[in-house]
């Protein structure tokens, strides 16, 4: 298929300060969970990552020649607010200030999520991050001050990158959580705190600055049943409304979905959900839906004892799929569930899908000369790509924009800077600093010729 997609489509790139900026203690920046990371045999320390602080012109250049028009990046919340919640810091405003400013110049549309894992240090030691209220009343403030700052330029806004991880277990890594028995309560505290958070963001915005968009954003977890056994098939679909569906349903002005609030009164946690809390997310609607998708997932009920919470279901029943090949992390490359999400996103839910973050890891390395010869990557985001316009074109899903996972080399989500996804290679390694030079790979011209011919050659 070779139609053009619809005009004004977003293309572009997404990423997180605390992949990319560095500068960890300089123009006021007070410290995150993150700074104080170290480094491990695979995985750097977060001090430098690609040094975008300071070279982010360069690669909004690269930006600008590949044809994109449009950047989703993260204000650093302790650049802005060094302890969280108490004086703001004008430099660091002032950064994003110029940065917004210099993306707009080259006809690239700022995207702003405003929180990607990196709680400010002092939050988290006082108050142990979103289980707190506290917390979520800080964040909220955060927000309000960047909408306030930024509101009048930046039309497109998230408030949390892949916001059902905050009821996965892996929500104890990245909600400013320090210490506890990680139990299931302290879970639904902190994925309902950031909830709403969202929705008390997204109705700012929306009485603030009329327009302007919110979104909500999974990191969408697609499960497959390992077989037709109807345990396997009943167990995948109870996953998916737990991680799933339940945000989906709130972005859509629904509420919570009555199976998760049915573990809430059974565990006896609804002193967390308050009535006026419940009242405001039956009201509050997001703008469009956006996720993030690298692989689809498939689950094997045998192996999951009667008594784990849906939300632990993947961590005892993963298994790989025969039919699917892997990357070097074992994630299972899937274009068409790609599709599959995308379309359902639209039949169900009637907004605007927004796809953005997508893209294959690899080990790569550079000799020093030519450019890096990866044609897997451009078999992965044509795969996927074609998918997203059969989503469009044949399923008639409305889609506004995709945008890849790091375009530009960074470090991954774990600090490894191995895990490569950029269509640019940046020179550096876990524990060498090298140069950190930009070196367009063979995969880059390829996508420069998809974006100016806006999807139609592939």
């Amino acid at each position: 298929m070779s139609k053009t997609l619809p005009s004004g489509f977003l293309w572009g790139n997404s990423v997180s300060s605390m992949q990319t900026e560095g500068a960890w203690n300089e123009g006021g920046k007070g410290p995150s969970v993150y700074d104080i990371r170290e480094a491990s045999e695979f995985a750097s320390d977060w001090k430098v990552a690609t040094d975008s602080y300071h070279r982010y012109q360069e690669d909004f250049d690269y930006m600008r020649d590949l044809g994109m028009n449009c950047y989703r990046f993260q204000i650093s919340w302790s650049r802005v607010c060094p302890d969280g919640d108490g004086a703001f810091n004008e430099e660091g405003i002032a950064f994003y200030d110029r940065f917004i400013n210099d993306l707009i110049a080259r006809g690239i549309e700022p995207m702003i999520c405003l929180y990607h894992f990196d709680m400010p240090l002092a939050l988290a030691e006082k108050y142990n991050g979103f289980t707190e209220r506290h917390v979520l009343d800080a964040f909220v403030r955060y927000g309000q001050k960047m909408i306030d700052c930024f509101g009048d330029r930046v039309t497109w806004w998230l408030t949390f990158n892949e916001q059902n991880i905050y009821h996965m277990p892996e929500a104890f890594r990245v909600s400013g959580y320090l210490r506890g028995d990680k139990t299931l309560r302290e879970l639904y505290q902190i994925q309902h705190h950031v909830m709403m958070a969202h929705v008390q963001l997204t109705q700012y915005l929306h009485e603030t600055k009329p327009g302007k968009l919110m979104g909500g954003m999974l990191a969408h977890q697609l499960i497959y049943p390992a077989t037709c056994k109807p345990r396997d098939v009943f167990c995948a679909q109870q996953y998916d409304e737990f991680l799933n569906q339940n945000l989906l349903r709130v972005f859509a002005g629904q509420g919570y979905s009555p199976a998760v609030m049915a573990v809430v009164e059974r565990e006896g946690f609804s002193d967390i959900y308050r009535a006026d809390d419940l009242a405001l997310i039956a009201r509050v609607k997001s703008d469009y839906m956006a996720f993030s998708y690298y692989a689809s997932k498939t689950l094997n009920s045998d192996v999951i004892a009667a008594d784990v919470p849906v939300n632990y279901y993947l961590q005892q029943g993963d298994v790989p799929n025969p039919y699917l090949q892997a990357t070097e992390w074992n994630w299972q490359i899937d274009p068409l569930g790609f599709r599959a999400i995308i379309t359902r996103y639209y039949n169900d839910w009637r907004l605007p899908v927004f796809p953005i973050e997508n893209g294959i890891g690899v080990i790569e390395t550079w000799d020093g000369v030519n450019p890096i010869n990866d044609d897997y990557r451009i078999a992965y985001h044509r795969d996927h790509l074609q998918a997203m316009k059969d989503a469009i074109f044949i399923d008639g899903a409305q889609v506004v924009g995709y945008l890849g996972w790091g375009l530009i080399d960074i470090l991954s989500s774990q600090g490894d800077m191995r895990k490569r996804y950029g269509v640019v290679y940046v020179n550096r390694e876990n524990h060498d600093l090298k140069d950190l030079k930009r070196v367009p790979k063979r995969s880059y011209a390829w996508l420069k010729q998809v974006i100016h011919s806006n999807g139609r050659d592939l």
